[in-house]
């Protein structure tokens, strides 16, 4: 046996203590959004910039004047410099987006500053006459041009106004929502030409509205002029605003509703008016709203159809009827001060009534289609709770010696699932008859 010399191994040296962690960084939020310092110190130079670049070319160099001009010439600058300051610190995908928002947020300001000068316009000029109570509750039967502000009033435009829109709205509403209902529901040939002239109606002049009852209502079948005859010119502007309002809502109802009533043996015409039109019932009223709207400030066809009177007459059938829209038109261009004071305040009236009508068509439209109400909610959980009292009772009335123990608890501890079931079909049944 050999035996082999080996060199003698050295111990392994210690292993170095381990070294410290190096503390992570902190870490750099990222902010998506928003607005930083960089976009607003870019927007201000832009603007002083471009203002004293157009104030230099403007008012110095150039033979141009007047503000409007001065204040176009200055937005063209302005967005000129912005892109080109941006694109020395952002890339060019960056710069673009920035100048199309920029664009939007000016031109939406833009809009506000328009609507808020044209009411504050209004205001100021009428609240002379509106301050006084008695403009809402006399009429000018008494008032000579020359009388006191504190006399008379637009009661007779008020109330003109508010019975022709009654009218028209009576009129125009059935007829809407039942064109409406046969390009939508129906079809057929005639659902494309009905289209069409629903369509042409839509951009047809409010003038050309008025000299159709004027010839047609006035001059041909004999009528005199009152508000019966203006509310018909009215309605010829507001039926094609209600119906293609309402053919769009009526579009926006799910298919599978009206799959689910034909399933259950409906016919179309008891499915368009238990399914359908409850379910759109929101965005018809919206659509009846808007068309109001649209019909209370008309003018033209007021003027030509109802005639002018300084006398309070609420019976919209005969002899002439003054409305609000009728009442500014003949009263602002007169050369007193009070007159054009009145004149102005009905113009405010009529803004506000358009403003209540509006914000009332966002209210009650504000729902989807087929979203239930309070009231439906609580009629839904009323019903499915006396399925299941119901039920609860006929378990309780059941004799106790017909059942074995054991399948008696089991039909008490499934009583409730059971009703609670029950109450299922009869819930949907009473949200179908809600809707």
């Amino acid at each position: 046996m050999t035996t082999l010399d080996l060199p003698p191994v050295a111990a392994p040296a210690p292993a170095d203590p381990p070294a410290e962690a190096a503390p992570p960084r902190p870490e750099k939020r990222v902010r998506l959004g928003g607005v930083t310092p960089e976009d607003v110190l870019t927007l201000a130079g832009s603007a002083v910039g471009s203002l004293a670049l157009n104030w230099m070319l403007y008012e110095r160099i150039l033979p141009f004047s007047g503000a409007p001009g001065f204040l176009i010439c200055w937005y063209g600058l302005f967005l000129v410099g912005y892109f080109l300051i941006g694109r020395l610190q952002w890339g060019a995908l960056m710069v673009r987006d920035r100048l199309v928002s920029v664009v939007a947020w000016s031109s939406g300001l833009l809009v506000i500053g328009l609507i808020a000068d044209q009411i504050g316009y209004v205001l100021v000029r009428g609240m002379d006459a509106a301050r006084h109570l008695n403009f809402f509750l006399e009429s000018m039967d008494h008032t000579a041009p020359l009388s006191p502000i504190t006399s008379g009033g637009a009661l007779n435009g008020l109330v003109g106004s508010l019975e022709q829109l009654g009218l028209a709205t009576l009129f125009a509403v059935p007829l809407g929502i039942a064109a409406a209902v046969f390009m939508s529901e129906v079809g057929g040939r005639l659902a494309r030409p009905v289209r069409t002239l629903v369509e042409a109606m839509t951009a047809l002049p409010s003038i050309v509205a008025g000299l159709f009852i004027l010839g047609v209502v006035i001059i041909t079948l004999g009528f005199e002029k009152s508000g019966f005859a203006a509310s018909l010119a009215l309605t010829v502007m507001m039926m094609p605003i209600v119906t293609r309002a309402a053919e769009v809502v009526i579009r926006l109802v799910p298919g599978t509703l009206r799959e689910a009533s034909y399933a259950l043996g409906g016919s179309q015409w008891r499915t368009v008016w238990n399914v359908v039109l409850p379910t759109a019932r929101p965005g018809l009223v919206t659509a009846v709203v808007l068309g109001m709207a649209r019909g209370v400030g008309e003018t033209s066809p007021v003027l030509l159809t109802s005639g002018f009177t300084s006398q309070f007459n609420g019976n919209p059938f005969s002899e002439h009827q003054v409305s609000l829209p009728l009442y500014v038109w003949n009263y602002v261009k007169q050369p007193y001060p009070d007159m054009i004071a009145r004149a102005f305040a009905a113009a405010l009236t009529l803004m506000a009534v358009v403003l209540i009508l509006f914000v009332t068509a966002r209210v009650v439209g504000g729902r989807r289609p087929g979203q239930l109400t309070r009231r439906q909610r609580r009629r839904i959980d009323r019903a499915a709770g006396s399925v299941e009292a119901s039920a609860r009772a006929r378990h309780r009335a059941k004799p106790r010696f017909a059942t074995a123990p054991g399948a008696a608890r089991t039909a008490t501890a499934t009583a409730p699932g059971a009703a609670r079931a029950a109450a299922r079909p009869a819930t949907a049944a009473t949200a179908l008859g809600e809707h």
